[in-house]
């Protein structure tokens, strides 16, 4: 599938007779826009024929699927990873600034410069940045396609129901902590005041909560906390002993998903004309009416309701990464006071930071570069590292930030 764009930059209906677009390009009647998903932009003036659109949204947590459908075919169908990592970073840019005013001089944090928190209709930044990029994915697909209209499925998760399916009435308002002074006690009376390591075996009388992911990223729900003597806790932070203990399921997911919803909702019919709501239950309904398999694609192609329409042959798989990194210097001070660049230039040999490049006959992403032309280079899911100069990578594609596979 060939996208195409008029002489303003305004999408046109899509076509598959590549001998035209081929000959149009060594024409210069066309020129390429985007090189994936192929888009040209024509240089003359065409016709506005365009068909009805529906663009179908699957929105996640983690995970948004996309499929934009005529009554005969789809067009377009792709499925976009979310960042996770914003939590990690503004936890460790918190650290930094702590230990910088320790380091400088004995300063308490400001308790009254929290502008954006005190702005109506704030959300937290992990959440703000997954509204935003589904909103800029829509932008994306409509700079590509002539849209018209607009389906989303945005669920909300009964995050105690999925606790404890028995819940009702007042047990909403007695959550499993009434009673306690705090998550210190609740835990504590939760394992019976033993270790959950020595079970008891051990004589020390202390006992200590131990967070089973690191308290950055996993937080101080009971779910991560687990009791521990304090013999066992330092042998374990010194990697004398492993610990079995997993943490419980997390509903972070749940939780956003219910922030999420009607503002991702209300910011898309602020943009959109035609925008409306559909929900899970009516989407499980139509998937399995009309036999269809289960994937993020597959949900948001029933949600656009085109039923009839013949599915496309591929799909795109994008991963969203991070775009810059503001650090000017790294953590460590060397020997002197020195501290080494934590910026690279924006190009090393020719290559810039996820690059899609072929190495052995398979195709690898950027990581990281070096100016001894040494690169670090990795699978499209930041797995299998590995470090080859950049004379054994062939550049496919410089189109970074999102990594993208076909």
């Amino acid at each position: 599938m060939v996208y195409v764009q008029d002489i303003d930059g305004k999408p046109l209906m899509p076509t598959t007779r590549h001998g035209k677009v081929r000959r149009s390009l060594k024409a210069n009647k066309a020129t390429v826009v985007n090189p994936c998903p192929f888009t040209i932009q024509l240089t003359y003036e065409s016709t506005d024929h365009k068909r009805p659109v529906t663009l179908g949204i699957d929105a996640g947590a983690k995970h948004i699927g996309f499929s934009a459908t005529t009554e005969k075919e789809e067009l377009f169908a792709c499925e976009t990873i979310l960042r996770t990592d914003i939590v990690d970073l503004l936890s460790t840019r918190s650290q930094n600034r702590r230990t910088r005013r320790s380091r400088l001089r004995y300063r308490k944090p400001k308790f009254n410069n929290r502008v954006f928190s005190k702005k109506k209709g704030w959300v937290a930044p992990s959440v703000k940045q997954r509204i935003d990029s589904h909103l800029n994915e829509v932008n994306e697909i409509h700079k590509i396609l002539p849209i018209t209209k607009i389906v989303i499925e945005a669920a909300q998760f009964d995050t105690h129901k999925m606790k404890n399916p028995n819940i009702s009435g007042i047990d909403y308002q007695n959550g499993e902590q009434l009673g306690f002074w705090n998550v210190r006690e609740y835990v504590l009376f939760r394992d019976g005041h033993k270790c959950s390591y020595c079970k008891g075996k051990s004589k020390d009388p202390i006992l200590n909560i131990h967070h089973i992911e690191s308290r950055k990223t996993g937080g101080d729900s009971p779910s991560n906390l687990i009791t521990l003597r304090e013999t066992c806790h330092k042998e374990y932070h010194k990697g004398d002993i492993d610990l079995k203990a997993r943490r419980g399921k997390s509903l972070c997911g749940a939780a956003i998903m219910g922030i999420m919803k009607w503002r991702l909702y209300d910011e898309l019919k602020s943009r959109y004309s035609n925008v409306s709501m559909t929900f899970g239950y009516i989407t499980k309904y139509n998937r399995i009416k009309y036999g269809i398999e289960k994937s993020h694609t597959s949900d948001a192609f029933v949600i656009s309701k085109n039923f009839n329409a013949k599915r496309i042959e591929y799909q795109y798989l994008k991963r969203l990464a991070r775009r810059h990194n503001r650090q000017i210097h790294k953590m460590k001070i060397l020997k002197g006071g020195k501290k080494k660049n934590n910026q690279a230039p924006f190009e090393v040999f020719g290559f810039r930071l996820f690059d899609k490049v072929l190495y052995n006959n398979e195709i690898n992403f950027i990581y990281g570069r070096r100016k001894s032309g040494n690169f670090n280079i990795r699978d499209f899911n930041g797995e299998n590292p590995k470090d080859v100069s950049y004379k054994k990578l062939k550049l496919i594609r410089g189109k970074r930030h999102p990594i993208i596979l076909k």
